[in-house]
């Protein structure tokens, strides 16, 4: 993989000036502060204490914990509140474990609610998917993930009305800070509290999930994860979804992320009766614009990202995740696929939801189009800015994503945009 250029277009230290007056208070008083180790024995038992509960349920997600731990504490060289960040991610999903536990205890009849031909957006990054799902999760008879559910998906308490539950405030927070941390962020992947999210989220309890390697550097536990079994992350998903189907309930599951596609093998055998939907565009676009969007995504945790490792990693990344798609595809004939070009959803969105809802088998309504195009009107190209980006500058090359994705190019008759 050649480099052609420098990538002096992006700046892992470019971040607002207080953030940076922080950081350095936060280094030179690291000692005194102790800034917390990622101890595994140490979050355990600390999620524990902080809930008054010892149940985390499966213990298939304990040696994901320990290796991400591993990888983060040796690899991901963390700036001081990255490292406060994380540590307080990770141990809120410890956290959530114990709570999900306790919520299955006092309503055993969770396990029972069926989660039935989910509509799974499950193409390669920026490729329309966040456009889709965000369509598809307007019409008031499908059940999405918002954001501020993703962030913490068992409440404390059952009785808060959803509109003011308590969850959502934090998640405003939370969002508010991303936007002073990487206010350049939103134009490249906005995070918005009330907005649908990824479960790649909720994949993440279950420590096998691909979302720590594109916002860190964890070669490590991105090659344990590889070769890990994807399963016990599928089972805890559907868990999850029961668990939030319980707190509010709807006629169908749509759910989003490019996480799927390497690991369509587990999605079909946990829910065999998927809608999978794989959306298109330029691999030349694509592959740039995500490398752009997790170089980034790392600066929010490090001063330290390489731009071109970020290139060489997700570039074999996605190949992989292409080629495995393409391999579940030819594996499961009798499983339920229907592709999506971008530029299709780009031109006419409500057509294509159209298309959609019918291969789900869900009626198009007058509310479905009204609800549609409100979103649609609602999310222009460009609401938050413009996002730069080009291959060069990731060590990339369009000779590179052709001798690498010409096949997947020509199977689905992608157009060079």
């Amino acid at each position: 993989m050649s480099a052609l250029a420098s990538s002096s277009a992006f700046d892992p230290t470019a971040r607002p000036l207080p953030l940076k007056l922080a950081n350095q208070l936060l280094a030179r008083g690291e000692r005194l502060l102790r800034l917390p180790r990622l101890d595994p024995t140490r979050l355990l038992r600390d999620a524990r204490e902080r809930t008054g509960l010892s149940d985390f349920g499966p213990d298939d997600f304990r040696e994901g914990l320990e290796v991400l731990c591993d990888s983060i504490e040796n690899e991901a060289k963390l700036h001081p509140i990255g490292r406060l960040i994380l540590h307080g991610r990770i141990r809120g999903a410890l956290e959530t474990r114990l709570r999900a536990e306790a919520l299955l205890k006092r309503h055993p009849e969770i396990h029972q609610i069926p989660i039935t031909a989910p509509i799974v957006i499950a193409g390669l990054q920026r490729t329309g998917t966040t456009m889709l799902h965000r369509l598809l999760a307007s019409d008031p008879r499908v059940r999405s993930l918002a954001s501020w559910e993703a962030l913490s998906p068992v409440p404390e308490k059952l009785d808060a009305p959803r509109d003011r539950d308590p969850r959502i405030r934090s998640a405003v927070i939370a969002e508010k800070g991303l936007r002073v941390m990487a206010p350049e962020f939103f134009a490249i992947h906005p995070v918005e509290a009330h907005a649908p999210e990824e479960e790649v989220i909720l994949l993440d309890l279950a420590f096998r999930s691909t979302a720590p390697e594109a916002t860190m550097h964890v070669p490590t536990y991105a090659r344990w994860l590889e070769e890990a079994d994807p399963l016990p992350a599928y089972r805890y998903l559907e868990r999850m979804l029961k668990i939030l189907s319980f707190q509010h309930r709807r006629d169908r599951w749509v759910l989003k992320t490019p996480h799927h596609l390497e690991f369509l093998d587990a999605l079909l055998e946990v829910f065999p009766d998927a809608k999978i939907i794989q959306t298109h565009r330029d691999p030349r676009k694509t592959m740039a614009s995500f490398a752009s969007m997790v170089a980034h995504g790392r600066a929010v945790f490090s001063d330290e990202v390489d731009p071109h490792k970020v290139g060489r990693h997700w570039g074999r990344k996605i190949t992989r995740m292409v080629e495995r798609g393409m391999a579940s595809r030819e594996a499961h004939p009798n499983a339920s696929f229907l592709d999506v070009s971008y530029y299709d959803l780009v031109d006419d969105p409500l057509a294509e939801v159209e298309r959609v809802f019918e291969f789900a088998g869900l009626s198009v309504e007058t509310r479905t189009r009204r609800a549609v195009m409100a979103t649609k009107e609602k999310n222009p190209k460009g609401k938050y800015g413009a996002h730069a980006y080009r291959l060069e500058d990731f060590g990339l090359s369009a000779e590179y994503v052709e001798s690498n994705l010409g096949a997947y190019r020509a199977r689905h008759a992608i157009p060079i945009e």
